[in-house]
């Protein structure tokens, strides 16, 4: 199990959201949001302790693909970006949120779906992340 940012048991890449001093791109959450999904071919905004958020990153880890994940209850600015993130959901709950190759895909329910009707797999390609 994956409980705290440093564990990798899943193999993916856990990360405390950075947070540059001074820059004008840090006092905005969501343009931080967009900077970090953008950095890696799946990105995961999670919160550690999240059910729906263990789940889309089980699936991921059992697809061999290895997010990037930002745990956003263990960053200080972290319920700014969820509230940045609700928004851009058009006020859905805030995580789990899945960028893949920098385009947001959305909450677990769209992950899922696009899971079942088979646009996943083509999108981690496209991005990178799966090369079968």
């Amino acid at each position: 199990m994956y409980q705290a940012a440093e564990s990798s048991s899943w193999a993916g890449n856990y990360h405390n959201v950075p947070t540059r001093r001074g820059s004008s791109s840090s006092s905005d959450p969501l343009e931080r949001v967009v900077r970090l999904a953008s950095g890696s071919a799946v990105v995961i905004f999670s919160m550690s302790t999240c059910c729906m958020c263990h789940a889309v990153k089980r699936l991921f880890c059992g697809m061999g693909v290895h997010p990037t994940v930002y745990e956003l209850d263990q960053d200080p600015k972290g319920k700014e970006m969820e509230r940045a993130l609700s928004r851009l959901l058009r006020n859905s709950p805030g995580v789990p949120v899945v960028f893949i190759g920098g385009k947001l895909i959305g909450a677990m329910d769209r992950v899922m779906a696009s899971h079942i009707n088979g646009t996943l797999v083509p999108l981690l390609k496209e991005a990178g992340a799966l090369w079968l």
